[in-house]
């Protein structure tokens, strides 16, 4: 009797230690990490930032097979962090400032240079998901709609053309080899513009490595 009842006390031992370690090993990554898939979980209030990937440029296409438009080989974005649950889930952010520079036009008619190209109505929330293909979705803050301004440098001088996001929205997603997010062919209308300006638009860029420069390093950010 006495060795069962010694037998019994370590099996219930060996038990309650099992339940002690497995919630502790089974517990979800955060939706975002840096280091690695399942790596640390990336903080609120940590800042994201991207430039395009190497050997890409950002484009603002007529047409979603190319025509007239703006191409940029300099882009980049910041992004602050509000939200990063527990995986399976969505992470939000807020798109704080993306810029273009180094932008030419492609067969305007009259348009000699593109001067400048702004994002207007910033901030903009980012939703983050990890379900299946890492769909991310960009949407307007409460200053506006999203919207760009691209001022063209013309034969008769210089004109601005404003373009909105329509749907009010712009999907893309993200991709864990390149650590990057990217935009495909996203439609733009023209909300005010002189006749020299084309009269929709088709974003397409790609950006990585997204880093979190909030850490030392500024080590890459996945998605779980």
């Amino acid at each position: 009797m006495r060795i069962h009842r010694h037998l019994g006390a370590a099996v219930a031992a060996a038990a309650l230690a099992a339940l002690t370690v497995l919630p502790a090993s089974a517990d979800s990554p955060s939706v975002l990490t840096y280091g690695g898939v399942g790596g640390s979980p990336v903080a609120v209030g940590d800042q994201l930032t991207a430039a395009l990937q190497s050997g890409t440029v950002a484009t603002l296409y007529s047409t979603s097979d190319g025509g007239t438009g703006v191409q940029c080989s300099t882009s980049s974005f910041n992004a602050t962090v509000t939200s990063n649950p527990s995986a399976p889930g969505t992470a939000v952010e807020t798109l704080g400032s993306q810029t273009f520079d180094n932008c030419t036009a492609v067969n305007i008619p009259g348009v000699m240079d593109v001067s400048s190209i702004t994002v207007d109505n910033l901030s903009y929330t980012n939703n983050v998901s990890d379900a299946s293909g890492n769909p991310v979705t960009l949407s307007p803050g409460s200053t506006g709609p999203i919207q760009t301004t691209i001022n063209l440098d013309t034969l008769l001088g210089s004109v601005s053309c404003t373009y909105q996001a329509s749907p009010s929205s712009l999907s893309g997603t993200t991709d864990n080899t390149a650590q990057a997010i990217s935009f495909a062919n996203q439609s733009f209308t023209l909300s005010s513009g002189p006749g020299t300006c084309f009269s929709a638009g088709y974003f397409t860029a790609s950006y990585g490595p997204v880093q979190d420069t909030s850490q030392a390093g500024s080590p890459a950010v996945y998605v779980n």
